[in-house]
């Protein structure tokens, strides 16, 4: 018999639909500092660290959350999805097709999160009012003020995916 004082066991998660299974991530790692750090996927992005801004949002069974405030360990098993797994190249998720089409980036540090908060409430709601998607959004900060091009692109999501769907 092999005692293992204090080594913590490998955290097994989904992560944009690949099982991943990661060693010694502390007890205090955060799941924003695994995905960044440990698994190089720098969607999310660190912005106030307390869950306010938005920057690093992400999904956990497809629930739009705050990846600077979840403990690492706290989503085992569980599956998450980032900017990276919403949609690739050439076959862009809705809401990331519309953003473009809409230039609704600026500086682009707030676009995860407002893609990720709109994929989950659109998937959610596709029939989302204007003002359910103002209220939806109002807990992402973008400091570039380009809030009209993002309530545009969002909107234009949702016209997309109701087409889509109607299909």
């Amino acid at each position: 018999m092999t005692a293992s004082c204090g080594a913590e066991p490998p955290l097994h998660l989904q992560v944009n639909g690949r099982a991943c299974s990661i060693e010694g991530v502390p007890r205090a790692a955060t799941l924003l500092h695994l995905l960044r750090n440990d698994l190089g996927l720098n969607g999310p992005k660190y912005g106030c660290g307390l869950g306010q801004c938005g920057a690093c949002t992400v999904h956990v069974d497809g629930v739009a959350a705050r990846a600077c405030v979840i403990p690492a360990r706290g989503v085992a098993g569980r599956a998450i999805t980032t900017l990276e797994g919403l949609g690739t190249r050439g076959r862009w998720h809705p809401v990331q097709a519309a953003f473009e089409d809409a230039q609704a980036a600026q500086c682009g540090y707030c676009l995860n999160g407002m893609v990720m908060q709109a994929a989950a409430l659109l998937a959610r709601d596709p029939q989302a009012s204007e003002a359910r998607i103002r209220s939806e959004l109002s807990g992402n900060l973008c400091r570039c003020g380009t809030h009209i091009e993002i309530l545009d692109a969002v909107q234009r999501a949702a016209l997309r995916m109701r087409a889509e769907a109607n299909r």
